[in-house]
């Protein structure tokens, strides 16, 4: 907690001031002791109040001014607040196990679905980019808040060879690099810098969408590493099954191997497989960048993951006043003091 007026913290001495002149005072009248020959009869004619039923209302008001003197400083915490500007890069893979049937019709169609009701429910002003990932990352989109440029560019989506989640993770921060000057390009050095643990993050967050394993670039705890030092989070999202199924994509879903050279699948239609997916990777990710890892074994799955998210990712750390607080609380402690020295005797 830290202080707008820190100098008005000088009101505090209030309290002792008081208790300093309660203490002359009771000196006073000791010195101005009248002397009777009963005290017993003092005694009855004194009221029945016990002794912290006295003190209690002091205790109440000097606990009010002390609240009351600190609300004078104007006090501020430090609070989690939504960041309006955020940017979210949405990298999805788009690896030939894709085509994999054990969610129907197939893991891409699914995944492009999901990303679409993402993209749609997003309010209007948030920046998302989108990388599409195989063998190599690729940037389709920049951070934009043209939803129809996005929607488009997920319609366009096509299956590769291999799995690039390292590369597609780097290849996101180069995008959040281009838009925020706080978050350097990953060809800039900085050290192992990891955030600290107020958790004071970058409002740009990544989002990784795959179903497999890293199987070709950087490895992905490397990619986190520089993620980390950049203080921007990674989300990791592990979509799919471990039940054998054959991996069938229609033919608009069949791309160039590796965004060029060869066709995968054989016309769109592959053997039976059972795909792994590394979640002990994507969780150590997650948890080096200060993001969450989510698994997503079916359509519905993987709608109630990404439309959770922004809950996760669209925060970011502020100093508010909360004198308003201090004020109310001290006058209830004043008041209540009062109030309690005139209860019934």
């Amino acid at each position: 907690m830290s202080f707008s007026w820190p100098w008005a913290l000088v009101a505090l001495l209030a309290v002792p001031l008081l208790l300093l002149a309660r203490w002359w005072l009771n000196r006073r009248r000791k010195r101005a002791a009248v002397i009777v020959p009963s005290i017993a009869l003092i005694r009855a004619a004194l009221p029945g109040r016990t002794a912290w039923r006295r003190r209690v209302p002091v205790w109440l008001f000097l606990a009010g001014l002390l609240v009351l003197a600190v609300g004078a400083g104007r006090p501020q915490a430090s609070v989690s607040v939504p960041a309006n500007d955020t940017s979210i890069l949405l990298a999805i893979d788009v690896s030939g196990s894709m085509c994999t049937t054990d969610i129907a019709p197939n893991r891409m169609t699914v995944a492009i679905d999901a990303a679409r009701d993402f993209v749609s429910n997003q309010r209007d002003g948030t920046k998302i980019g989108l990388v599409a990932f195989s063998g190599i990352a690729g940037l389709l989109v920049s951070p934009t808040t043209d939803k129809d440029q996005l929607l488009d560019a997920l319609d366009t989506l096509t299956t590769a060879r291999g799995t690039a989640i390292g590369q597609a993770i780097l290849t996101s921060l180069d995008a959040i690099a281009e838009t925020n000057p706080d978050v350097a390009a990953t060809g800039v050095d900085l050290g192992d810098v990891p955030p600290g643990p107020d958790g004071d993050y970058e409002p740009d967050t990544i989002v990784v969408l795959t179903d497999g394993a890293n199987s070709t670039g950087v490895e992905p705890a490397v990619a986190a590493e520089q993620a980390a030092a950049r203080r921007v989070r990674v989300f990791t999202i592990g979509f799919g099954t471990t039940n054998p199924a054959p991996m069938v994509c229609s033919p608009d879903q069949v791309g160039n191997d590796s965004f060029g050279g060869g066709r995968f699948g054989g016309g769109g239609f592959g053997g039976s497989r059972i795909q792994e997916i590394d979640e002990e990777a994507l969780t150590a990710v997650a948890d080096t960048t200060g993001g969450r890892y989510f698994k997503a074994e079916d359509a519905g799955q993987l709608d109630d993951v990404l439309g959770d998210l922004p809950k996760e990712f669209g925060l970011h750390r502020e100093d508010q006043e909360i004198t308003v607080w201090f004020i109310l609380a001290g006058v209830l402690l004043v008041f209540g003091g009062m109030g309690f020295s005139l209860w019934p005797r």
